[in-house]
């Protein structure tokens, strides 16, 4: 089964990020880019990605004859989606384990974080009653 694991942020998370240690910068990046080494060497991995910041952000609809239309930059946003990992996993067990293990990911002085990491299975088609 496959889920994706969503690692929420806010502004002031972010922003306070950058007075961190410079060590423990290193250490959190370090931790996340093992973490997704070890799940792709179990097989587990299908694509993970860090995301830009709110203030790059755009909502997009489609306007008269489908041209695009942009709403944002959003700079003021409290919370915001600042990456993901899609794996395939026997169950969601595993994919809480792995959820849990992504949100101690190291802070200052390299005291867990304790992110809130959002679960939600990845759907492989729409469900058989709708079709």
């Amino acid at each position: 089964m496959k889920y994706i694991l969503m690692m929420g942020g806010t502004k002031a998370g972010w922003d306070s990020m950058g007075t961190w240690p410079q060590q423990d910068i290193k250490a959190h990046i370090g931790f996340m880019m093992g973490f997704c080494k070890k799940l792709g060497d179990a097989g587990e991995l299908v694509s993970a990605e860090g995301l830009a910041t709110p203030d790059q952000a755009k909502v997009v609809r489609a306007g008269k004859d489908g041209e695009p239309v942009t709403d944002g930059v959003f700079p003021e946003s409290k919370e915001f989606l600042a990456g993901y990992w899609i794996i395939d996993v026997e169950s969601p067990a595993r994919a809480y384990q792995i959820a849990a293990e992504a949100s101690a990911a190291p802070g200052p002085g390299g005291a867990p974080l304790n992110m809130p990491i959002e679960v939600r299975q990845v759907m492989s088609g729409p469900p058989e009653d709708m079709l």
